[in-house]
């Protein structure tokens, strides 16, 4: 089915952002495979602060996802994967929605984006982590184009995983 996808834009994280973040993702089904539960309000300023140097340094980063009504659903973008185990050093894309927003496709027109602007910023190729349970995000990686590359165990041995990659 090929439907129309939503206006969607996308912008550096600003301070005021981390609290819309701690404040939308702390619905249960959204953090299901993230940890089953809303990080603290400083997690979420850390990150903000962190993706406006990633954007600063090389010109990605997670950047807030704002629906047509310039509201803050959510973000996606790209940053590396800094781990000691899986894709170390590759950039990985990722995102994350507010749940009254699942299933309209604000995600996948925003990874489109995300992966516009990488492709832009002279990024070979992007991976995207996704738990092996999670549908939804299977989905899109299906809709970008990419391939699974490897399944993988989460060092801890509590998680199952993918990941997918794509040449750009």
């Amino acid at each position: 089915m090929n439907r129309v996808l939503p206006v969607v834009r996308l912008r550096v994280p600003t301070d005021e952002d981390a609290f819309a973040w701690h404040r939308i993702f702390a619905h249960p089904d959204v953090m299901e495979f993230h940890g089953g539960r809303a990080a603290e309000l400083s997690v979420y300023e850390e990150l903000t602060a962190r993706q406006r140097r990633h954007d600063a340094e090389r010109g990605y980063c997670l950047w807030t996802m704002l629906d047509e009504d310039e509201r803050v659903i959510g973000f996606t973008g790209a940053q590396p994967w800094e781990r000691d185990w899986g894709p170390t050093g590759e950039i990985e894309i990722g995102w994350r929605l507010g749940r009254e927003c699942w299933g309209q496709g604000y995600v996948t027109a925003a990874a489109r984006m995300t992966l516009e602007r990488v492709r832009a910023a002279g990024v070979p190729s992007v991976v995207a982590m996704v738990d092996a349970g999670n549908a939804r995000s299977i989905a899109v990686t299906r809709r970008l184009g990419m391939e699974l590359a490897e399944v993988f165990t989460t060092p801890d041995g509590r998680q199952k995983g993918h990941c997918y990659r794509l040449e750009l």
